[in-house]
């Protein structure tokens, strides 16, 4: 939909300018904070009309539109954000067609995807906005009708008159209802009463996929689109020096080759792109290039080192996140203590579709961008003030994404883009390469743990410290890094735990760093939760006690984390002994996204290997909107957790990332992949917690947890290796 600039805009422009041909009811939510309340903007009202982003259209040929303002990137948000209004609406899945936003300013700010945010911010809000509309069509009815409204009731996209059974559709009723006074607090359904929340609901995105009818920025194609391919130093915070293009230019069908600025946030560098008629000859002129470097010193960067450096640095005393009771007066007094230090790599994202972007510059200084993006609401946010242009002259196509991880939440490729295609001066679609997204970054940080416990005379937990060793992401989006307190972000969850400990002083020390870091999947839970459930069950083992009821015993009072430990015990039936060579590991983990935990039970091999044989996990969501797209995330979820936990990361020699594709950087295998049993706690709760995040943090903290219990061997670094474990 267009923007519109003249607020006096009569009723028939506003319909023409928003792509209607009838009347339709606009149903949005102000662009306030998503904890306002819910309204309903009717075409009536233009002043109103205006100020409000539209996220349902009811036209009065009976059309009926649902504006998905989250990103689909596989997370099953194209079926679960627009079935919150359809719910309320009485509508089914089949009565609504889904559009994608793109970033536009009556939309609001909530157009992104990321921190598992979408249902759980979104739930009640879209709900009323639903709910809303339907009163008002059943107003517009019981008007018709001259009946009560407590007679009529909405019903798959009609209202219904209880007496006589009469009924009419949406379409008949929107004209009436656009001059009705919106309903401030709409009745919401009760959820016994639901047909879409709750259910196992087909997703509309799944066949458009499997079809291969869904567009992804990969499949995008524009007229008279060119293609290019960028050569950028392998060693980060380098400096194009000069480039021989001589070359590249006789590969048949190579026009142009171009310096171009790849900004993620406060990393900026030139690359030399490669333009050409078609993707193969971009690549061949790439190739061809003769490109040289100024590393500045950077080409010494190694992981040994670097590594060295981290764990140089845990002897410095850090900023403390929190502190309850006297740690260091009970550690340092205690004669029953432990500690324990944890290691984990830099991790590329991996997405299945590598980063691309069709950028257009066009003749009247308009831009049109194609893109897999997790944020089209930043990209026209943040795009004006770095080209010089209006928002409202930025057109942004928001695809399908082939995977997001936090990698997309990024606009650096965007950016680069729509520079090249400025300098071009044509429609052009850059491609990074498999290489370029394993070996360029952003990746996820490498986070050390120094962790110090101490056990009480009746082997309680007495004293408990998690001190994080780390670069952070935040010193690439900011001026300068504060470092007189904690990166929040770098120590997300440790110290919001339920387990109840009376001495507590949880720390971080800064890490100096060069190599562009963003978030991943569960950002640094993902690496936290490793170190911290681990450890707890290093110190159940110190006090001779069972891992899951020495959990349980620092839960005396109820808490979610404790209805989480409770199934898994029941589910696992973890009372129940195993056969020798057998082991069971568990963990939690709760923080920003949410709360899951997880039992793995897994076998040692003759030949020292190890087998995971099944994966029991369990989430607290407080509501689930689709039981089957909860357990799909779960799953994937112990494919990404496996696969950080056991292969082997991103590593760096002379400057240069050492693994540049799926031979060397690979992905656990289907054959691999051991039975999950998913379990869904949604009792109605009062918080509605994510999803796609929170069943990660505990897969590899449970898996090798379990591999102790099987082998007696216990893993402080990832990544460990199953194939051989001695």
């Amino acid at each position: 939909m267009s923007s519109i600039n003249n607020k006096n805009v009569n009723r028939r422009d506003f319909l023409r300018y928003t792509s209607l041909s009838s009347v339709a009811l606009i149903l949005g939510i102000p662009n306030v904070k998503a904890s306002d309340t819910a309204v309903i903007s009717n075409l009536s009202d233009l002043e109103e009309a205006f100020n409000l982003n539209p996220f349902v259209m009811i036209e009065k040929s009976g059309k009926i539109t649902i504006f998905n303002q989250r990103p689909e990137m596989g997370q099953g948000t194209f079926q679960s954000i627009p079935a919150l209004i359809a719910e309320e609406l009485g509508l089914s899945q089949e009565q609504f067609t889904i559009k994608q936003t793109g970033g536009e300013k009556h939309f609001g700010g909530g157009q992104w995807s990321g921190g598992s945010s979408s249902v759980r911010t979104d739930y009640m809000e879209l709900r009323k906005v639903g709910a809303a509309a339907r009163e008002m069509l059943i107003a517009a009815a019981a008007k018709q009708w001259n009946a009560s409204e407590s007679e009529c009731y909405a019903k798959d996209a009609k209202v219904f008159h209880k007496p006589s059974g009469k009924s009419l559709g949406y379409g008949d009723l929107v004209e009436t209802a656009s001059k009705l006074n919106v309903p401030k607090d709409p009745k919401l359904k009760d959820p016994k009463d639901f047909n879409i929340l709750g259910k196992s609901i087909k997703r509309q995105d799944v066949p458009l996929k499997v079809s291969g009818q869904a567009v992804f920025g990969i499949d995008v194609e524009v007229p008279n689109m060119v293609y290019a391919s960028v050569e950028r130093c392998p060693v980060f915070a380098s400096k194009l020096k000069d480039f021989d293009k001589t070359a590249a230019l006789k590969i048949a069908g190579v026009e142009q080759v171009v310096e171009v600025e790849r900004v993620f946030y406060n990393y900026k560098t030139i690359g030399v792109a490669v333009v050409a008629k078609n993707y193969w000859a971009a690549l061949k002129g790439r190739k061809a290039l003769k490109v040289n470097w100024d590393y500045q010193g950077h080409e010494n960067f190694n992981s040994k080192d670097f590594s060295q450096y981290l764990r140089d640095l845990a002897k410095n005393e850090g900023v403390v996140d929190k502190s309850e009771g006297d740690f260091d007066k009970t550690f340092a007094e205690s004669n029953n203590k432990i500690e324990a230090f944890y290691e984990t790599p830099f991790v590329s994202h991996s997405t299945m579709e590598a980063m691309n972007c069709t950028a257009h510059w066009k003749d009247d200084g308009k831009l049109e961008i194609w893109a897999s993006t997790q944020v089209p609401g930043s990209v026209i946010e943040d795009l004006p003030a770095i080209f010089g242009i209006k928002a409202e002259d930025i057109t942004l196509h928001t695809c399908f994404n082939g995977g997001g991880f936090g990698r997309r939440l990024a606009i650096d490729f965007i950016i680069e883009a729509v520079n090249l295609a400025k300098t071009i001066k044509k429609p052009v679609k850059l491609i990074w390469t498999r290489e370029d997204d394993t070996q360029l970054g952003p990746f996820r940080p490498p986070t050390f743990s120094a962790m110090k416990g101490a056990l009480s005379p009746d082997g309680k937990v007495a004293a408990f410290q998690h001190k994080v060793i780390a670069p952070t992401i935040l010193s690439f989006m900011t001026p300068k890094e504060d470092r007189t307190k904690p990166d929040g972000t770098m120590v997300e969850g440790i110290s919001h735990q339920a387990y109840e400990i009376p001495n507590m002083k949880n720390t971080m020390v800064f890490a100096d760093n060069h190599v562009p870091l963003l978030w991943w999947r569960s950002v640094t839970s993902s690496t936290l939760a490793f170190a911290h459930e681990c450890f707890i069950d290093e110190m159940a083992q110190k006090a001779g006690k069972d891992p899951l009821q020495f959990r349980l015993d620092m839960l005396t009072k109820e808490s979610d984390t404790k209805r989480v430990l409770q199934k898994l015990k029941e589910v696992s039936k973890w009372d129940m002994p195993l056969p020798k060579g057998k082991g069971r590991g568990i963990a939690q983990w709760e923080f920003f996204a949410g709360l899951g935990g997880c039992v793995f039970e897994v076998t040692k091999q003759s030949d020292n290997s190890v087998k995971i044989d099944k994966v029991f996990i369990a989430i607290d969501l407080g509501t689930v909107v689709n039981p089957d797209t909860v357990k799909s995330q779960m799953e994937g979820c112990v494919v990404m957790g496996i696969t950080a936990a056991t292969q082997n990361g991103i590593t760096f020699a002379n400057g240069k990332a050492e693994q540049s594709n799926f031979h060397n950087n690979p992905v656990m295998r289907i054959s691999e992949m051991p039975k999950v049993e998913v379990h869904i706690l949604a009792e109605g709760g009062k918080t509605i917690k994510g999803v796609g995040e929170p069943g990660l943090p505990p897969i590899a903290p449970a898996l090798a947890n379990a591999i102790f219990a099987a082998t007696g061997i216990r893993l402080r670094k990832m990544p460990f290796d199953l194939s051989n474990l001695v």
